[in-house]
């Protein structure tokens, strides 16, 4: 049976209570019995004392009385008012006017009083105030001390037994917060408390909903993809047959093949996205980082030759990782073209491979105009491109490159240079304790 917080909360307070129930009448019962056995002791003592002339304390034994103050003061007149017996020495209370109860102060303290008379004699028996004080300080001590016991005890019972409960929450949040982006799996059920499972339910139904919008975002990317190669295949014949049917350069031409151009690249780049989104990699093995880096900067050395940048390449802790090769190819191709994109003529782009303890690095750094100021968040988006404007660029580039980060657990960051310079500097960490490369 799925446990409930609600049933359990009941239960442990339920139990609680009733421990704490008799446990204050044990205390009650055991603290109050003992005040009320000694003075109803004295009381009989007291009584049998002065029941008549003769008995004396001699003839009693001593230990019934266990605090003096609880002794009765009994005092008796006669008709002409003389005192014939008085129980405690040096006690005198003053004979009352009128029978019945009194309070009197005498000797210092405070009694309270029962007078009678039967014309010839009277009667007059008073006890201390005290000691009725006393007794109920007793009575309100037992039945209040469980309470005060029970306080902090109630604390460290329903502490343990919620934190024991919202354990299974916490075990539920973080099995949310381990999830990827991409996971297909519902979220399990087992464990989750009684309360919490239509929520879970009603979770595993958005993100059912979630995955069936994505999968029909993804197969319309890719199946327009798809077709639009087609089309822009055979404009490109058709640009090159009329480029190579015009007798000198036509600009308009030039900006028609650059179009097309273009076009083609997003569309490829539209596809290795949609493989990207696949739920598993397609390829796997071991790619040589340091490697693929310098084939980078070979493919992309052209350009930065044409644009006068100073492009270098620093392989300072060889490495490999596991991945594809094709995959971690396009990640530093991508970060790399971008630099040399983005940095005016006349600057640098330094790609580097070192390692931090056991962790590779990868840095691309480079002397551009750096990331718009308040746009630092959106870089990754797709099809958002930066200021200035790249002609030849799409947006896609480096939302590939997080897609790719994403699946071989790397973390890449893009952010401005914090050395002062103005410029990019991209990061890509591998997973720690790589294998060392070969060279």
């Amino acid at each position: 049976m799925r446990p409930s917080l609600r049933r359990t909360a009941l239960l442990w307070m339920t139990g609680l209570l009733t421990v704490v129930g008799l446990v204050t009448i044990l205390i009650a019962y055991v603290y109050v019995r003992g005040e009320t056995d000694e003075f109803l002791d004295g009381q009989l003592r007291q009584i049998a004392l002065n029941a008549g002339n003769g008995m004396s304390a001699v003839d009693a034994p001593a230990a019934a009385d266990r605090d003096p103050e609880d002794q009765f003061a009994i005092t008796i007149w006669n008709a002409h008012g003389d005192v014939v017996h008085r129980s405690l020495a040096g006690v005198d209370i003053p004979r009352q006017s009128r029978t019945g109860f009194a309070d009197v102060r005498a000797a210092g303290e405070l009694w309270h009083v029962y007078t009678t008379s039967d014309g010839k004699r009277t009667v007059e028996v008073a006890q201390r105030e005290t000691v009725r004080a006393e007794i109920i300080e007793s009575a309100a001590i037992g039945a209040a001390a469980p309470i005060l016991i029970v306080i902090p005890l109630s604390w460290l019972v329903v502490g343990w037994a919620m934190n024991r409960m919202l354990r299974r929450l916490d075990a539920l949040a973080r099995e949310i917060a381990d999830r990827s982006a991409m996971a297909r799996e519902p979220i399990p059920l087992e464990g989750a408390p009684l309360e919490v499972a239509p929520l879970v339910a009603s979770m595993n139904g958005l993100i059912e909903r979630l995955r069936a919008a994505l999968e029909t975002q993804k197969r319309f990317l890719a199946d327009a993809a798809h077709e639009l190669r087609t089309p822009l295949a055979a404009m490109q014949i058709q640009v090159d047959n009329l480029a190579g049917d015009c007798e000198r350069p036509d600009p308009r031409v030039a900006l028609l093949a650059a179009g097309v151009k273009r076009a083609g690249a997003l569309v490829n780049q539209l596809l290795r996205l949609a493989r990207l989104d696949a739920p598993d990699p397609t390829g796997g093995g071991k790619a040589d980082v340091g490697a693929l880096l310098l084939d980078c900067v070979a493919d992309i050395a052209p350009l930065a030759e044409r644009k006068d940048i100073d492009l270098g390449a620093y392989i300072r802790a060889p490495a490999v990782c596991e991945a594809a090769e094709a995959d971690v190819r396009t990640l530093f191709s991508v970060l790399i073209d971008n630099a040399v994109r983005y940095t005016p003529s006349g600057g640098s782009v330094d790609v580097s491979l070192f390692s931090q303890g056991d962790q590779p690095i990868v840095e691309i750094v480079d002397t551009g105009p750096g990331l718009p100021q308040g746009q630092e968040g959106r870089i990754f988006d797709r099809f958002f491109r930066g200021v200035p404007h790249d002609p030849e660029g799409t947006g896609l580039g480096l939302a590939i490159a997080r897609r790719i980060a994403e699946r071989y657990a790397l973390r890449l960051t893009v952010e401005n240079r914090g050395d002062g310079h103005r410029g990019v500097c991209a990061r890509v960490a591998f997973g720690a304790a790589p294998k060392a490369g070969t060279g």
